[in-house]
């Protein structure tokens, strides 16, 4: 037993060995002539990263390259680190938080998108037809979570106490008429958790994912009048000024990627310039 895990031990660190060999290839974000590797969610940020790729990035002498990530902390530390030069998925206030408690200093560059937050149920069709103790499911990481509250709280299913921000928890509820009770899941978590509880506010993307349709599936659905939370590509402080970045940013604001986030998405994703 000693010897075989000695054996492992050795295997899977020759495996870490090589996957940081790969990580630190010539693609990565220090050659400034290769591909600019972004990391992205798969919906509908890496779907409007490969419409770039192919149908503008040659034109612009843009080499890309899209990686699909399906968590929301491994984009963040594989661009500090520098696997990857950019990345897009996220929003300011998770930004914000990201880099207070990992010691991160990822920056904005350009704001592209807003996927609207909103309220799904595979057993009421009104958040009002919610019983008294219902189950409502919500995102566990902390903006997503407030964020999930501050929907609630906005249509009137529950009120938060004033001047809670974006670290509001279910401990920040001061009326809660019908006792809901509420369960934290992993973002990625929550599409699937729909049989299992009685309702459950779920992150566009991953609703976009589930095959969910945010503009007509949502019985509540965020406001995009003055969101706060509309995600946008970003990288790791002193990288604004990598020209295919630059490129990058030009071609994810451009009327063509506008077209494309109304026509391909009908609603459930909206442009953001």
């Amino acid at each position: 037993m000693r010897n075989t895990t000695k054996t492992l031990t050795t295997v899977l660190a020759a495996g870490a060995l090589a996957l940081g060999a790969a990580a630190c290839s010539p693609s990565s974000s220090n050659d400034k002539n290769g591909a600019l590797v972004v990391a992205a969610s798969p919906v509908p940020h890496a779907e409007i990263l490969n419409y770039v790729k192919d149908h503008l990035a040659d034109k612009a002498g843009l080499k890309l390259e899209v990686r699909e990530f399906t968590d929301y902390n491994t984009p963040n530390l594989s661009t500090q680190d520098g696997s990857v030069g950019a990345n897009y998925f996220q929003n300011q206030p998770f930004l914000d938080d990201f880099n207070k408690k990992k010691g991160t200093d990822i920056v904005p560059v350009v704001t592209v998108h807003l996927e609207p937050l909103g309220l799904y149920s595979h057993k009421v069709k009104k958040a009002g037809e919610l019983k008294k103790g219902a189950t409502v499911a919500v995102p566990s990481d902390t903006v997503n979570e407030a964020r999930a509250l501050k929907l609630l709280d906005a249509n009137g299913v529950i009120k938060l106490k004033s001047g809670v921000g974006n670290e509001a928890t279910p401990k920040d509820i001061v009326t809660n008429p019908k006792g809901l009770k509420f369960k934290e899941l992993e973002a990625a978590q929550l599409p699937r958790s729909l049989d299992d509880v009685d309702a459950a506010v779920v992150n566009g993307n991953y609703a976009i994912e589930a095959h969910l349709k945010p503009a007509k599936d949502a019985i509540l659905i965020e406001s995009p009048k003055n969101n706060p939370y509309a995600n946008f590509l970003a990288v790791k402080k002193g990288n604004e000024d990598d020209p295919r970045v630059k490129k990058l940013a030009k071609l994810l604001t451009s009327p063509e990627v506008k077209k494309y986030i109304k026509d391909q998405y009908q609603g459930s994703v909206l442009p953001s310039f």
